[in-house]
């Protein structure tokens, strides 16, 4: 007899910074989801996949759930509720050391309207190593006062506590059926996007203070030599000419250090020497192009988020 297989998806929901990006690359085993300490830095609906025993589990990774400013903003949201409303499983973030947030209840609030009734959502209250397990208890009790959670986890996902625990309960929810994927593929982003969300990060690391959100990254060139490195060209798309300066830096060290930064870690995911060249050029309006919403994942289409 051949051991049944399971498949689905499984949607990361929560305010910005809950841990969404961290919980996948740990559930996957590989950096996949740009990371950082700014609040709304993943935009793409960035899917993993993890396997659990007879089940492959794919990860949609939505942006932060938050109040919308902008039409990028309201792109973002209304793609985190639709990965969230497509998904099979559906798993709301918390912060111990925060609780229940009014973005939270912001959240829980939504739920209903935003999600088929019957859904299996799943409470995992993360960063449990901030507090002590007596407050973490009553956290527990006040979050399913405001929502029946199908189960209720305690994790670290920086650390991985209570992360096996989760990720076998999931495995057990979805349904019965083929893999959607090879078993030793990771991400169903293109190795390019990848890429340029590993260079984002790295700009979003060092220029936080001055430029929060303002940029974007392209891979624009990907070159296999015959040698086995890789050449990668990549253009850093900023708003305004004064921007372009702030990457740069003095001298041109910003963009050197930043782009050494981020040739390291692409080279260390693809297992292979890699030669990144960047650029900035100054684009005011990226923030109102269709193509760059579609590159995202994220719909151009205005509207209430």
């Amino acid at each position: 007899m051949t051991e049944t297989t399971r498949a689905g998806f499984v949607a990361l929901i929560g305010e910005p910074n809950a841990g969404k990006s961290t919980l996948l690359n740990r559930m996957v085993g590989a950096k996949i989801s740009i990371v950082t300490h700014k609040v709304q830095t993943t935009r793409a609906r960035i899917r993993g996949v993890a396997m659990a025993g007879n089940a492959q589990i794919v990860f949609v990774d939505t942006p932060g759930l938050f109040r919308p400013r902008r039409r990028l903003d309201r792109a973002m949201v209304k793609a985190a509720w639709g990965g969230a409303s497509d998904a099979d499983v559906v798993v709301l973030l918390i912060e111990a050391h925060r609780g229940l947030t009014e973005g939270a209840k912001a959240i829980i609030e939504r739920i209903a309207d935003e999600l088929p009734q019957g859904k299996p959502i799943a409470l995992a209250i993360n960063k449990i190593d901030r507090v002590k397990a007596a407050s973490l208890l009553g956290l527990a009790e006040e979050m399913n006062a405001a929502f029946p959670f199908a189960k209720t986890f305690m994790i670290s996902a920086e650390k991985g506590y209570g992360v096996d625990d989760l990720r076998e309960w999931l495995a057990s929810e979805l349904p019965e059926g083929p893999w959607f994927y090879p078993e030793d593929q990771i991400a169903d982003l293109p190795m390019r996007m990848i890429a340029a969300e590993m260079t984002r990060e790295k700009l979003t690391l060092r220029l936080h203070e001055e430029l929060p959100y303002q940029l974007t990254v392209e891979t624009e060139k990907w070159e296999d030599k015959p040698d086995g490195s890789t050449r990668i060209d990549q253009i850093i798309y900023v708003a305004r000419d004064g921007h372009k300066g702030i990457v740069l830096g003095n001298k041109g060290e910003t963009i050197k250090a930043i782009g050494q930064a981020a040739r390291a870690e692409i080279s260390a995911f693809l297992d292979r020497t890699v030669h990144l060249f960047l650029q900035v050029k100054v684009r005011e309006n990226w923030l109102d192009e269709p193509e760059r919403y579609s590159e995202m994942g994220l719909e151009f289409k205005d509207g209430d988020a």
